[in-house]
């Protein structure tokens, strides 16, 4: 996909109506269309990247503590205004993760009690011995990568 096709792109560019509630040099954040909640607010970089992989290739390293610093002023304008006690952020990788716009970007949904938005199913690994075998194989990955 090229950034001209891209929804997000054209959101950040101003060629597509979007409600701006927040905008830095390198981020745009603006109100959800389909929201989970009143005031559930994607955040995006304004530099089309596909995902949190690709955004690894030529992004200023700076972008995640601006991402961090917008995400936690968000969230905390997302209680004051809602009153909700709680927020779920989250930011999907791939058609298999749910992500259906291709261009990074982060969720931010103010929570309330019994609200009836489940959390994905929490299940076990069938042994101890396969749950240590799983964090020694991500180790093993983690130290080819460094």
């Amino acid at each position: 996909m090229s950034t001209t096709d891209c929804l997000f792109c054209k959101i950040v560019e101003g060629t597509l109506p979007s409600l701006k509630v927040y905008e830095t040099e390198h981020l745009y954040a603006f109100l959800d269309i389909k929201p989970a909640h009143r005031g559930h607010t994607l955040l995006v970089p304004k530099t089309h990247c596909r995902d949190i992989f690709d955004a690894a290739h030529g992004q200023d390293a700076r972008l995640g503590e601006e991402v961090l610093r917008t995400m936690q002023r968000l969230a905390a304008a997302l209680k004051e205004v809602t009153g909700c006690p709680g927020i779920n952020i989250i930011q999907n990788n791939g058609s298999a993760a749910g992500q259906t716009v291709f261009h990074l970007h982060w969720h931010i949904i103010p929570r309330f009690e019994n609200d009836g938005i489940p959390a994905w199913p929490q299940k076990k690994y069938e042994s101890q011995a396969a749950m240590n075998d799983m964090a020694e194989t991500l180790r093993n990955a983690l130290s080819c990568t460094n």
